[in-house]
């Protein structure tokens, strides 16, 4: 869902892996193993950023 939103991954320490992208000044960082179940804290971030890419490409047009 973020590599195709056109967020870059680098890996972190362990089983974590930090998400940016170029247009958003946070990160995402993931501290799980890929098929775990995502925190409900997690999921929101995921949301947020996702629905701040939104916004920004509505604002362009």
């Amino acid at each position: 869902m973020l590599a195709k939103s056109g967020f870059e991954r680098r890996p972190g320490k362990g089983s974590h892996q930090v998400w940016s992208h170029p247009r958003l000044a946070r990160r995402i960082v993931i501290a799980r193993k890929d098929g775990d179940d995502a925190p409900p804290y997690l999921e929101k971030q995921v949301e947020e950023a996702l629905r701040q890419l939104e916004e920004m490409e509505g604002t362009e047009e």
